[in-house]
């Protein structure tokens, strides 16, 4: 294996008027795009030099895409492409096809990358084409001259357990390829959200779901830092334990008040309960009254909001009293998909001042402004719904 790496070249699969596959909600053009801008960040991050075939929902044909590929760092051998896709038509998990020119252990190493995020795995294979088979049937493959390419198939679009996985995933799966290739290459890694700075003693009853939970971290998470392959543990036996590291930025106190909870105040500043213990350094949920805690400055919960499992714009918006377009605009989203830990910024909504007039009542004044009676005595604190001509009253 040459372990001399000139460069990096994202696909994503498809797009424009070839959306690919589709599922329930989700099409395969919108998820090759997303999974590979991650992907060429990161490793830019990482100092590596890349390039991207598509970086907008256009239109590429195959002579296209190859052309753009040759043309990022010629037809050299230390190059590799990443082609991104999603499968469809029956089955479940991930698979890599590399060329006939290539060997097995790069597409190998990230099939198996990709198994340790949790996700389902099929295999790693070559296809031939049928009217010539000294060539590869897949034109990304077999056109792109002496560079190393891969297609990548995440998992089935058309089956839902997968689906939610790549959704719910798909940075982790970023970083598990991300991870394979410059290992592949021998070139240092450096995870972007976990360093490992603590350990953890197991003592009896522990297991390992039992300390993931105590520790706000998964199975997987521990498995894959230890290097397990089962879910035994033995009495004694030191874990690494991963703790989330976050970019130092605007922060203010906020004092815990009485009825206060870390997941509480995260909810309410639109950041993870794991992302707010990190901030401060807390090793358990326990909190005093009149503790300081740093919190983003600037965030509540009507600016801010954490993607939760399960979350959609349409329940998002509908808890916020907002609109899906609305949120789609104020966070440059041109599709409805959402992932868990993702930040969306809530549109605020503007306060104005209604003069009562001679008639006006609670409810009517309620039905003009598409609010609620309740809604309209609580921000004004009214105790009853005796209204005079003239008050002003408080309207979001």
């Amino acid at each position: 294996m040459n372990n001399v790496l000139d460069g990096i070249i994202i696909d994503p699969g498809h797009g424009g008027i070839d959306s690919g596959a589709r599922g329930s909600d989700l099409l395969e053009k919108e998820y090759n795009l997303l999974i590979s801008k991650y992907m060429y960040d990161r490793f830019k991050e990482l100092g590596i030099p890349v390039y991207i075939t598509r970086e907008s929902d256009i239109t590429l044909n195959p002579s296209d895409r190859v052309n753009k590929v040759l043309s990022y760092f010629g037809n050299n051998p230390n190059v590799i492409v990443i082609s991104n896709h999603l499968n469809a038509g029956g089955g479940d998990g991930a698979e890599v096809i590399y060329a006939l020119r290539n060997s097995s252990k790069l597409a190998n190493d990230i099939l198996s990358s990709i198994g340790n995020t949790g996700q389902n795995t099929r295999r790693v294979y070559q296809r031939r084409l049928p009217s010539d088979p000294t060539k590869d049937y897949y034109y990304m493959l077999r056109d792109t001259g002496r560079t190393e390419p891969l297609i990548i198939e995440y998992g089935f679009i058309d089956n839902n357990d997968d689906l939610k996985f790549l959704k719910d995933n798909y940075k982790q799966l970023a970083e598990s390829v991300i991870k394979a290739v410059l290992e592949y290459k021998n070139i240092p890694y450096n995870d972007p959200n976990m360093v490992i700075t603590d350990t953890y003693k197991v003592m009896k009853g522990d297991t390992l779901y039992g300390i993931a939970k105590k520790l706000d971290t998964s199975v997987d998470e521990l498995k894959k830092i230890n290097n397990l392959t089962g879910n035994s543990l033995s009495i004694g036996q030191i874990l690494k334990v991963p703790v989330l590291t976050i970019e130092p930025g605007e922060t203010e106190l906020y004092q815990v008040k009485k009825g206060d909870t870390l997941y509480s105040i995260a909810n309410k500043y639109g950041i993870s309960l794991k992302e707010l213990k990190a901030i401060n350094n807390l090793k358990n949920d326990n909190l005093a009254i009149g503790q300081l805690l740093n919190v983003p400055s600037g965030l509540s919960l009507a600016s801010s909001y954490t993607v939760s499992s399960g979350d959609t714009l349409y329940s998002i918006a509908k808890k916020f009293d907002t609109t899906v377009d609305k949120l789609k605009d104020a966070n440059n989203l041109t599709n409805n998909m959402l992932s868990i830990g993702q930040k969306l910024i809530i549109p605020l909504i503007e306060d104005t001042t209604y003069v009562v007039k001679a008639g006006d009542t609670l409810y009517s004044i309620a039905r003009e402004f598409n609010t609620t009676v309740d809604e309209l005595k609580k921000l004004n604190s009214l105790v009853d719904d005796v209204l005079s001509v003239g008050k002003i009253l408080i309207i979001k």
